[in-house]
């Protein structure tokens, strides 16, 4: 495959947003604590604008707009066309494929339970517990029924004492340990805490990147016309392999599979925005060129996606604030095995391209693409399935955190090892 590939439209590296995207992730948490303090209402409200599926909330509305904007952008750069030129050079396609879902999904299911369930467990909490959605269809669950290892409470902050009923005995807690408002009844899904984080660590791990790996591919001084494929490729697999592999990985952990929430959530953060994507740039570049296209129109919708990313964001820690005051190690416990996982599956796809004989213009791509995670899809799915509030969408945010400045170093590491490649042959 030919270097010059992608040379009509290379990206241009980082920009202000991507390049200090772990300090708007640590502003967004300050905002959001401050704003969960001081006006947790606002929070409630637009969180509260909800699709309902058989009577339970799904969809957040607000959240839903946020995350369209998230996605569209990066769809929508998408030449879907790149992907019948996949066949010119399989082997590093396949390498990506085989790392992102037969091997990546798995290591990381283990490195979490391995973790959370084992070595942070004391930390964490061997009894703490979160508070996740009913799935579709659980409105009218029993209070006290087991699914898998959680079970339907019912949680009462009308009185001065917040109480939580399990449909044996009732427990006194903190309002600022149940994400519901004084004044208010909820009937939710309590799970083990280190669950739900774990919960998190899957969604991460089975959401190969396609966006901020074009920015890594291109630092790596990698083949840019690989990339452009594999984030096609990706984005139609994730289609049909994210909510079953999700949901089978899930189950595995003996967490909830709201089956209808996930395959929902794919529809809305991935199909959707791939379809939009994928007629508007035709229909754009047929009525004003694809010079205008890229030069204009990307250029404008080029810190969308980050903006829409931090306003989810300032949301999601207006829920999480006091948990993260309280102990603050909790970042820490999430951020130890994703970023184990991460650099273990760098190693992995790096040294299996060295084993293949790829060239060093494909084997960085292909081990950036492994190693980085769409976390913008995991966030919407974790949001979708357990709630803003969750531990697993916490675990989620924790991988944004630490993933530019950990893919920054992989890129040096790229960069100081490319004499252990064959150079790429001349066209092709």
């Amino acid at each position: 495959m030919s270097q010059d590939a992608g040379d009509t439209n290379r990206p241009k590296g980082l920009g202000v947003f991507e390049k200090y995207l772990t300090l708007w992730v640590l502003l967004c948490i300050v905002v959001g604590i401050v704003l969960g303090k001081f006006a947790p209402g606002v929070a409630e409200f637009l969180d509260g604008m909800a699709i309902e599926v058989k009577g339970a909330p799904v969809v957040s509305v607000p959240i839903a707009v946020c995350l369209f904007l998230m996605m569209y952008p990066i769809m929508v750069k998408i030449d879907f066309a790149e992907v019948l030129k996949a066949g010119k050079n399989a082997k590093p396609v396949i390498l990506t494929l085989v790392v992102n879902w037969a091997i990546k999904p798995f290591t990381m299911l283990a490195i979490a339970v391995f973790f959370l369930g084992t070595v942070f467990l004391g930390f964490i909490g061997p009894d703490a517990h979160d508070y996740v959605k009913l799935p579709p269809g659980g409105a009218n669950w029993a209070v006290g029924r087991e699914q898998g290892k959680g079970v339907v409470v019912e949680i009462d902050a009308t009185r001065p004492e917040v109480t939580v009923f399990d449909g044996k005995d009732t427990e006194t807690v903190s309002l600022s340990d149940v994400p519901v408002h004084r004044g208010r009844t909820a009937r939710l899904l309590r799970v083990p805490l280190w669950r739900s984080y774990l919960a998190g660590c899957i969604l991460l791990g089975i959401a190969p990147c396609t966006a901020m790996v074009l920015i890594w591919g291109y630092l790596a001084k990698g083949n840019d016309g690989h990339t452009l494929i594999m984030v096609a490729i990706n984005s139609l697999t994730m289609l049909l392999l994210y909510p079953w592999l999700g949901g089978w990985l899930l189950g595995v952990g003996r967490l909830p599979v709201p089956w209808e929430a996930l395959a929902l959530s794919i529809a809305i953060y991935v199909a959707l925005p791939l379809v939009a994507g994928y007629f508007s740039r035709r229909w754009i570049i047929a009525a004003k060129g694809e010079p205008w296209f890229r030069e204009k129109f990307l250029h404008v919708l080029t810190p969308v996606t980050i903006v829409a990313l931090l306003a989810t964001l300032v949301l999601l820690f207006s829920f999480k604030g006091e948990t993260i005051l309280s102990n603050p190690l909790t970042i820490v416990w999430i951020a130890v095995p994703l970023l184990l996982q991460t650099v273990l599956i760098f190693a992995l796809g790096y040294g299996l391209a060295k084993l293949l004989k790829l060239s060093y213009a494909d084997a960085a791509p292909s081990a950036m693409i492994g190693a980085s995670n769409h976390f913008e899809v995991a966030i919407a799915t974790a949001a979708t399935l357990y709630g803003l509030w969750s531990g697993a969408a916490l675990a989620t945010v924790i991988g944004v955190l630490i993933e530019v400045p950990l893919m920054l170093l992989l890129v040096r590491v790229c960069l100081r090892t490319r004499g252990w490649f064959r150079p790429a042959a001349a066209g092709g």
